[in-house]
């Protein structure tokens, strides 16, 4: 009964070695930005990481109610996959999609990248412009 403890434990872990190694190799695999999405009164911030990217290598879209962030991550030497200890870092190509909470000023956005911090402020649209609409 041990030995099937064992052989199952080996298989799991040539599994997860296999299932890693799969992911390493899938170069046109597209990375997933990490986020922090917070709001005050009158706006909607959004905060991501995106260390070594230049800002025109970034596109900030939105549409209707989902804002996009679009970019690449360049390698700036090439290195032999057989040269590397440790990969971990991601390179290429990413993006990342928000569906905000409420409605904004689209004529107000305004991001700001500063020490590899993109900062992403989204201005409310104010409860004034909401129109009631009475039934006939």
């Amino acid at each position: 009964m041990l030995d099937f403890f064992k052989t199952d434990k080996k298989n799991k872990k040539d599994d997860l070695e296999e299932s890693e190694k799969s992911w390493m190799d899938e170069e046109n695999e597209e990375g997933q930005l990490s986020i922090d999405v917070y709001e005050t009164n009158k706006k909607i911030i959004i905060v991501s990481t995106i260390a070594g990217v230049k800002p025109e290598d970034l596109d900030i879209s939105l549409h209707n109610d989902m804002l996009t962030i679009r970019g690449e991550r360049k390698r700036s030497e090439e290195v032999k996959e057989d040269d590397y200890l440790y990969q971990e870092c991601f390179w290429g190509y990413f993006s990342r999609s928000i569906i905000l909470p409420t409605e904004v000023d689209t004529k107000k956005i305004d991001a700001v990248m500063e020490n590899g911090v993109l900062t992403i402020n989204l201005e409310k649209v104010s409860e004034e412009n909401n129109i009631s609409v009475k039934i006939k």
